[in-house]
Formats: C-alpha cells, sequence, structure tokens
C-alpha cells in the first residue's frame, strides 16, 4: 500500500502498519538478491536504493548481492561476441570472464552503490575475491563445457560481519575466486542463497521481472512450506527459469533462514511492500 501524501489519515495508517514489523526485523540480517532484470531504469534503481537506506535507518541489516545478466549481454554484443548458454548458464571463456568482472564487480556494482549512497546510506562495493569472501569452483553440467562458471565451495562473512558492524551496507557482485585465484561467475540466486545461511538471516528476498510463484491459473502463490513447494515441482507447476530461485530459496529455510520470498522487483517499493505490510508481495516460503 502506497500512502497518499494528500491524506494524513492514511499516512498513519500506514506507519502503524510497518511498526511491529519494524520491531520484528531491528538488528536482523536481511539478504536481499537484487536481479539485472530488476535494475531497468534509473527510477526503479533509486525506488530500490531508498528502500535498502530505510531499512539500515531503522534497525536493520541489509546485505544486497545483485546481478547483472542483461548488462553483460548488452556489452558482450557491443563487442560482437555472441552469448551462449548451456542449461541456462552462460558460457564464460577468458574473454567474456574478463567482461563479467568489468560489469560485475565495476560498472553494476558501483552503480548500486552510488545509488544507495545518493540516498543518504554507507554502502561499500564488493566481490567474492575481496576478504576471500566466497570461494568457488568451477560448475560441471551435463550439457557440455561452460568455462569459468562457478558454484559456491565456502563463504568467509568476517568481512561483511565487520562492515555491518561499522554501519556500512554490503554490496556484493557474485565473482568468486578458485583455489588458484581464477575467477568464476557465479549465479546471483546462489550466492544469496547461501549468504544468508551463513550469515543466519531472518529473511532472503529475491527480486526478479515476475510477480511470484504462479499456480496454473495464474495466481500467485504464497505462504508456502517446503512439503507445498516440493509437490508443485513434482506436478509441474514449478518448471524451468523457476526452478533455480526455487531451489535457492529451498536451500536457504532448510539451512536456518527464517523464510524466503520472491517479488517483482519492477514494483516501486517492493522491498518496503513486502517488508512493512500485512500483505505482503509476491511468493513467501516458510522454513
Amino acid at each position: 500500500m502506497i500512502a497518499d501524501k494528500a491524506n494524513p489519515s492514511t499516512i498513519a495508517q500506514v506507519l502503524t502498519e510497518a511498526l511491529p514489523y519494524i520491531r520484528r526485523f531491528a538488528g536482523k540480517t536481511i539478504v536481499v538478491k537484487y536481479g539485472g532484470n530488476a535494475m531497468g531504469d534509473d527510477d526503479m534503481i533509486e525506488s530500490f536504493a531508498r528502500d535498502i537506506v530505510l531499512m539500515k535507518a531503522v534497525g536493520m541489516n541489509p546485505v544486497v548481492v545483485h546481478g547483472g545478466g542483461p548488462q553483460i549481454g548488452k556489452h558482450l554484443e557491443k563487442l560482437g561476441k555472441k552469448s551462449e548458454f548451456i542449461d541456462g548458464m552462460r558460457v564464460t571463456d577468458a574473454e567474456t570472464m574478463d567482461v563479467v568482472e568489468m560489469m560485475l564487480g565495476g560498472l553494476v556494482n558501483k552503480a548500486v552503490v552510488n545509488a544507495i549512497n545518493q540516498q543518504g546510506g554507507r554502502a561499500v562495493g564488493l566481490t567474492g575475491k575481496d576478504g576471500g569472501l566466497i570461494r568457488a569452483r568451477k560448475m560441471l553440467v551435463k550439457g557440455g563445457d561452460i568455462g569459468q562458471v562457478g558454484e559456491v565451495e565456502a563463504i568467509d562473512p568476517r568481512v561483511v560481519d565487520h562492515l555491518e558492524a561499522g554501519g556500512f551496507i554490503p554490496v556484493i557482485a557474485p565473482v568468486g575466486v578458485g583455489a588458484k585465484g581464477e575467477a568464476y561467475n557465479i549465479n546471483a540466486d546462489l550466492v544469496a542463497g547461501k549468504l544468508s545461511s551463513v550469515l543466519k538471516a531472518e529473511k532472503l528476498m529475491l527480486l526478479t521481472n515476475v510477480s511470484g510463484l504462479m499456480d496454473k491459473q495464474g495466481k500467485v502463490l504464497t505462504g508456502l512450506t517446503v512439503a507445498q513447494v516440493n509437490a508443485l515441482i513434482a506436478d509441474g507447476t514449478i518448471y524451468g527459469g523457476m526452478l533455480p530461485k526455487i531451489a535457492c530459496a529451498l536451500d536457504a529455510v532448510t539451512s536456518g533462514v527464517k523464510n524466503a520470498v520472491i517479488i517483482d522487483g519492477r514494483l516501486e517499493h517492493a522491498v518496503l511492500l513486502e517488508l512493512f505490510t500485512d500483505e505482503g508481495i509476491g511468493t513467501l516460503i516458510r522454513g
């Protein structure tokens, strides 16, 4: 619910509704995965940044993990390099990995950091290489060799812990480092899910470009248990591109995260609507 600025009673109602949620999440870590598809324009990024700054201002500890697939694809296209995918993963040779690091660790990361700081926050950008944050190993798929695409082997959260304790907002690009120092491109959902488990987060929020998990009639499903989600996978309701996100959410809630939610990041102030209203938005999965 968005407050009508001309109606003081509506504003009061919104603030009153938010109060118990502010109390509930005060001092708690909330991992927010900000998908590249949700970064449609400057207004969307500004709306997201304001939400994150408000979370920090009322005592929460937001940790942002961002993607950047569309941005990487556009830059590769400008370079005349065609993107190839195997099992939904971008084939990442050495040249593509250079672009991934430049876009994720550079352009996209700093754009998110700058947007948060412009709204009064204190954000610090990281990749998995910083402070040994994300140790990665090569991902193997049946469809062929996908190059420098990785999966999370281990996470050392100390750099994130120090930033949180200092009042900073960590903004993490999903680039990991292998045993020999090689860089790996990692799916941002995977990083957000593993990080939320390691940080013992209260909530994992996955922002994407859909309204949530839909049933076969097109209605958004929410308040799901792990058993219900597994049943929806078994009967084919959950399939295709939604499966990796659901798998990350399930992994998080079965590893101690209280709940995970998939929401439409294109909606203005989507994070606040989910956190601070009784109705919430998107698909909530409970641990």
